[in-house]
């Protein structure tokens, strides 16, 4: 049982810095995989980013993914190919699904990342954190979009999976730490005492404070997205009247 998502980054931050990793790159699955990244990549003086996924569901069953869009330049599309040719889709119908998704992943890049592009992580330690996972689909189709972006190695960074889980990410990624396993899972939430959503400004705030802790001095911390700042510029001056 973890307090919240930062005591888990805690702890996992400690368990990762007992490994010799060179050059590394802390990405979260955001909403709730960016304050635990948070924790590891300030105890690792890392720098942090974010990747983003968007699921491409089958006709008529959205919840059923056939392919999966990461965020990058360019997007990396990962097809579920047991999933397409239960479908049949063609190429065609495929393009046709994708394309209806680019439009929301769009959105979450300018919320995000305003026109801030990706960190580059070639000849990097990537390490892929996120509060937790149930069937591990989402990190999968993380880890096989990165590795087309030729890093050094991938890690998996978790503080709660199923065993099962675990064992299948291992065979993608080239490390998994998972801190907890346990044999039954029946929600996410029911390893934390805290367990809130987080908001888009939530989000990009402790994206701004891991920057400017790195920048230190030299105060060159990547900028938010303007929509942002200018909220935040507003949430300031309400709270002087």
């Amino acid at each position: 049982m973890f307090r919240d998502r930062h005591e888990a980054g805690q702890r996992l931050a400690l368990e990762l810095a007992k490994l010799t990793l060179q050059d590394p790159v802390v990405l979260a699955l955001p909403r709730g995989g960016v304050p635990v990244a948070a924790e590891v990549a300030k105890a690792l003086k890392a720098p942090l980013d974010l990747i983003l996924v968007r699921k491409v569901g089958a006709p008529g069953n959205p919840e059923l993914a056939v392919a999966a869009i990461v965020d990058g330049d360019p997007p990396d599309v990962v097809l579920n190919r047991e999933i397409v040719e239960t479908y049949g889709l063609r190429d065609d119908a495929l393009r046709v699904l994708i394309a209806g998704e680019r439009p929301e992943l769009e959105r979450r890049r300018t919320t995000y990342r305003g026109e801030l592009a990706p960190l580059s992580v070639a000849g990097k330690t990537v390490i892929i954190v996120d509060d937790g996972a149930a069937t591990g689909t989402t990190m999968k189709v993380a880890i096989r979009a990165m590795k087309r972006r030729s890093p050094r190695k991938i890690v998996v960074a978790l503080p709660v999976a199923p065993a099962e889980t675990v064992t299948d990410l291992a065979q993608e990624a080239d490390l998994v730490i998972c801190l907890s396993q346990p044999a039954r899972f029946p929600a996410l939430s029911y390893y934390y005492v805290n367990f809130p959503q987080l908001s888009d400004g939530e989000v990009l705030d402790i994206m701004d404070e891991v920057a400017r802790a790195r920048a230190g001095s030299r105060g060159n911390a990547r900028r938010r997205p303007a929509a942002h700042a200018a909220n935040k510029s507003r949430q300031k001056a309400r709270a002087k009247e």
